[in-house]
């Protein structure tokens, strides 16, 4: 079974669906193209695998492919781009990690 990655747009959220379970990080976009990312779950049956730092990856791809900035208000978040300062270019002005 495949990792599947998608932007659910009703719900505002990135999903990633893996082994049956779905992980998320909510996200709130404003009208200056800054994406805040404001909560991540895994479910407790992915924790450990890596399926957090992939949903984060992913949506930070899809961010930069927007060319919008990024706002991390999720610690999750926040600590990835702590460990992966090539990510740190997308920050939103006034932004730091």
């Amino acid at each position: 079974m495949t990792d599947e990655f998608k932007i659910n747009e009703t719900k505002h959220r990135f999903e990633l669906t893996a082994q049956g379970h779905v992980a998320f990080i909510e996200y709130i976009l404003n009208k200056e193209d800054i994406m805040f990312l404001t909560h991540t779950e895994v479910p407790p049956a992915l924790e450990g695998k890596g399926v957090g730092s992939s949903i984060v990856r992913q949506a930070l791809e899809y961010i930069k492919g927007k060319n919008y900035t990024l706002a991390p208000l999720c610690p999750f978040v926040a600590a990835y781009l702590r460990k992966h300062p090539e990510w740190q270019s997308l920050l939103a002005r006034g932004y730091k990690v």
